[in-house]
């Protein structure tokens, strides 16, 4: 601040000066006056003096970080006239900051420098990979939404739509080594727990109505198939879909993932995609963990070798007859807490009101069954003929495997509750026409019994009951669990590794919910992956802010920590401060204390805004 007045006046007005830089803009303003020299010499005998000690300690105060300055508001003054076709907020974002506190532990300023150098390009590939990769995180939109919305951030780059599209077939064609360099500087940002790989995979579909056809790679020569194909989907939607595979570690952490065509068979897809994480890995042993749906014979096969091993869930209905007997057959189970024994029918009938029996009621018990052939399990590998056709067939082979297999008194419970509601709405329907109704594997049209009775010759008479064999034969399946593997530590420690596996489905909750991964807005296979590239990316950025805030030992829910972020918004104030439109919040505590930012005041100056995205960006 310094002082202001005209010196050739004979009575001049003395003014308070601050300068001001706010972003490309400099300018100064007065923030407040002492008055007129003659008012000024009724109280003191040298004005100018005065005002000039009084400045220093303004000055002085303003190093503390308090300044006081006056504001006038004029309430018949307009809104300056624009050529802008809609009115916009002014006020900006500012909570990426923290997003960006984590992004520049990746390095990727490097990357892009590097991928850079051999091209013309005309713009930075790093602010754009930035911006989209905030957008995704704070407010996901198309594209072109995001570049229309990049001026309410608050740094307000400076980059065309067509630079955006551009940077996406950038990173798609060199989308493996994009991968492998977020996962080694990743590495480097927090230690990976790679000790056990949990895989799974997930549909998107598209708003489209025709899938593609076959393609040319213009490299190579060779044909390859469309990448958004008709396929099964658990939303039963009758749209092309594109399948997504992912690998994460034990912290939830996601490690590489791959797009593949929505006619995809998921068990094919495991494989190559695990070799990729084993280069990353440079040929690392750990533990493979997924559903049923991706535990093949050929997968558990190349797990279980070089050191791998495999803990895949197993469906007990697929089962051989002689493994199912041995399941249900009352002998041989012990607790999983302290491996004393238990027999199936105590922990069915025991009363769980009572006090006493409260930790038996959230215990389970197991048993293990050595099951080597592969038959025994259901399990179908891939066989090739001689025409050059492949085809899933039964395996017959034999495998170095065992089954754990539990019982829950509470899974049992909860499975009953669900099927006797299902029970009640069959039994609704035995008063419609159950022939409009669809079926499926979870439908409850499979409790009801098709009758046919012949009236006459011609005429059939089609009745439905309720199925009391199809119901007795699920409930006995009800409170049991198995998964296959070829470890040899103890029942609780593999089972604990298997329960994990819900934070895979949660990484795909995110993507979906969270960060809108769909709709797709392109038809290109390129930039379909460049797309899942980015929602990758900040995926990854997420799960290391959350696994920083856990090391801390400071939990914060995901949703939570968006909403913060996305609320952290600021506003002018004449250009001489920015004052915060948020309140403070535990998470926003929380996010502070991690990353050292200082956020949660009430005023900013712009200086101050600009040294700190200054000191992150460096």
């Amino acid at each position: 601040m310094k002082l202001s007045y005209n010196k050739k006046s004979k009575d001049p007005i003395y003014y308070v000066q601050i300068g001001i830089r706010n972003g490309k803009k400099t300018t100064t303003r007065n923030i407040m006056s002492f008055g007129k020299h003659s008012e000024l010499k009724k109280k003191v005998s040298d004005p100018l003096a005065y005002v000039k000690s009084e400045v220093k300690k303004m000055n002085e105060e303003q190093r503390l970080g308090k300044v006081e300055y006056q504001l006038t508001a004029n309430f018949n003054e307009y809104l300056k006239k624009t050529d802008e076709e809609f009115s916009s907020s002014t006020q900006l974002n500012v909570g990426y900051f923290f997003i960006q506190y984590i992004i520049n532990d990746l390095s990727l300023k490097d990357y892009f420098k590097i991928r850079s150098q051999e091209r013309k390009i005309t713009f930075d590939c790093y602010t754009i990979f930035r911006f989209l990769t905030y957008a995704r995180i704070l407010d996901p939109k198309s594209k072109f939404a995001t570049w229309n919305t990049v001026k309410t951030y608050y740094e307000q780059p400076d980059f065309d739509y067509q630079h955006i599209l551009r940077y996406m077939d950038l990173i798609a064609e060199d989308a493996e080594g994009y991968l492998t360099w977020l996962y080694k500087k990743s590495n480097q940002c927090v230690k990976r727990d790679t000790s056990v790989l949990y895989y799974d995979c997930t549909n998107y579909y598209f708003e489209c109505e025709r899938e593609d056809e076959e393609y040319v790679d213009e490299v190579t020569g060779e044909v390859l198939p469309g990448l958004r194909r008709y396929g099964l989907s658990k939303e039963h939607r009758p749209n092309p879909i594109v399948q997504m595979g992912l690998f994460m570690d034990r912290n939830g952490i996601p490690i590489t993932m791959s797009i593949n065509p929505g006619n995809t068979n998921e068990q094919t897809t495991a494989i190559p995609l695990e070799s990729e994480v084993l280069k990353m890995l440079d040929g690392a042993k750990f533990i493979y963990c997924s559903d049923a749906g991706i535990g093949s014979e050929e997968i558990r096969k190349f797990n279980s070798c070089s050191g791998r091993a495999f803990i895949i869930t197993q469906s007990i209905k697929k089962m051989s007859e002689e493994l199912q007997k041995e399941i249900f057959k009352d002998h041989n189970y012990k607790l999983l807490s302290n491996d004393e024994p238990i027999d199936l029918k105590t922990m069915k009938s025991f009363d769980k009101y009572d006090p006493e029996l409260e930790n038996l009621y959230n215990d389970s018990a197991y048993k293990t069954i050595c099951a080597d052939k592969s038959i025994d399990l259901g399990l179908y590998g891939k066989k090739v003929f001689k025409n050059g056709k492949t085809r899933w067939v039964k395996s017959k082979g034999t495998l170095e495997q065992k089954i754990i297999i539990t019982f829950s008194r509470k899974v049992m419970e909860y499975q009953r509750i669900v099927r006797n509601r299902q029970i009640e709405r069959a039994k609704c329907l035995l008063s419609k026409d159950p022939e409009e109704i669809k079926k499926g594997p979870n439908d409850v049209k499979r409790f009801l019994k098709r009758i046919a009775k012949n009236k006459k010759e011609k005429d059939v008479e089609i009745t439905y009951i309720l199925d009391k064999d199809k119901i007795a034969q699920e409930e006995k399946y009800d409170g049991f669990y198995a998964i296959a593997t070829n470890l040899d530590d103890p029942a609780k420690d593999i089972l604990q590794i298997s329960h994990k596996r819900y934070q895979i489905e949660d990484c795909f909750r995110v993507m979906k919910t969270n960060f809108s991964a769909r709709p797709i807005n392109h038809y290109e296979p390129r930039r379909i992956h460049a797309h899942f590239l980015i929602c990758f990316t900040a995926l990854l950025v997420f799960r290391l802010l959350e696994h920083k805030l856990n090391l801390q030992k400071t939990h914060v829910t995901a949703c939570n920590i968006i909403t913060t972020l996305k609320n952290m918004n600021v506003v002018n104030i004449h250009d001489v401060e920015y004052m915060a439109l948020y309140n403070n919040s535990s998470a926003l505590s929380a996010l502070v204390s991690l990353c050292g930012l200082c956020l949660n005041k009430v005023h900013y100056r712009p200086k101050d805004l600009n040294r700190l995205i200054k000191k992150i960006l460096n």
